[in-house]
């Protein structure tokens, strides 16, 4: 098996909640240094920088870059131009022009990029595809709601320009939902509540179609007391899908198909390995164009200001 070095950008909850285990469970990476002017990783060297980091640490072969995402497009380019292959943590940039930037970078030098939608890892959804494969879907109908409290404390980047607001996790659904169909999928139709004190929404409707007429509602909510919904439910003429905790249990016509523990982020590492051994890239940005889309087109209703 190939091994790979890896150096992680940024140093925060993700990195230390999903990142470091996950890194560690796979076969063929090893965790070398980190970069963060904030903060360090115990048993891990740290850097202050990008920039010092591949100054210092010139045998890496990849970055995995987990800052705020309006920071990932200027690492992302830095770390490519250096020749490293780059991991972007979803979203995988601000805007839709950002990535595919980045994309174009990556395939006019040979390098490898992903834009890891990690909730696409999670253990029901492969076999949610093959089940609609065969299915003829009349409507999709997702909540995804969550504690903003708890699932991002003290994250006030969520709420400037840029930070996506209650997008974050709902560009989750999304990426699992544009995983399930290859069918296109359009907005109609969008409704934002912005809290008077932030650029961002912290609750959002959206109404999409495709070019069959058939609907898709997504209700995405950060005031939701814990536990999360994260559950996505759809229709066919020939039965019914559940999907809930994030894709890791699904349910056809009623019977328990999966109901496995979460494991998103070791099936995510081990892709990224097989692409830097096949020197793949993997770079979808449909579920941010969605967004794109929500925040362009969308109604915005001011809300009471938000309190962490």
């Amino acid at each position: 098996m190939s091994s790979f070095r890896l150096g992680l950008v940024g140093a925060g909850k993700i990195v230390r909640d999903q990142h470091l285990a996950a890194i560690q469970a796979t076969p063929g990476l090893e965790l070398v240094a980190a970069a963060d002017p904030h903060t360090s990783l115990e048993g891990v060297p740290g850097y202050a920088s990008l920039e010092a980091m591949l100054s210092e640490e010139p045998s890496l072969d990849a970055v995995a870059i987990c800052t705020p995402a309006h920071l990932r497009h200027g690492l992302a380019r830095q770390a490519l131009e250096d020749g490293k292959a780059v991991l972007l943590e979803k979203p995988p940039g601000a805007t839709l022009a950002e990535v595919e930037d980045l994309k174009a970078l990556a395939e006019a030098r040979g390098s490898v990029l992903f834009a890891a939608w990690h909730s696409r890892f999670a253990p029901a959804v492969p076999l949610a595809r093959q089940w609609l494969s065969e299915r003829r879907v009349t409507g999709i109908e997702i909540v995804w709601h969550e504690d903003v409290r708890v699932w991002h404390p003290g994250q006030t980047w969520l709420w400037e320009a840029g930070g996506m607001g209650v997008f974050d996790p709902g560009i989750n659904a999304l990426s699992i939902v544009t995983q399930l169909f290859d069918t296109a999928f359009f907005l109609k139709q969008a409704r934002l509540e912005v809290p008077e004190n932030c650029q961002t929404p912290i609750a959002a409707r959206l109404h999409l179609r495709d070019g069959t007429g058939v609907p898709l509602d997504a209700d995405f909510d950060f005031r939701h007391e814990d536990p999360p919904r994260w559950e996505m439910t759809i229709t066919t003429e020939e039965g019914r899908l559940e999907l809930s905790g994030g894709g890791r249990r699904l349910v056809l016509d009623g019977e328990v198909a999966v109901d496995e523990p979460e494991r998103e982020y070791p099936e995510l590492y081990a892709h990224f390995h097989e692409l830097l051994t096949t020197g793949r890239s993997d770079v979808d940005i449909t579920p941010l164009r969605h967004v794109a889309d929500a925040m362009m087109l969308g109604h915005r209703e001011a809300v009471a200001p938000f309190k962490e």
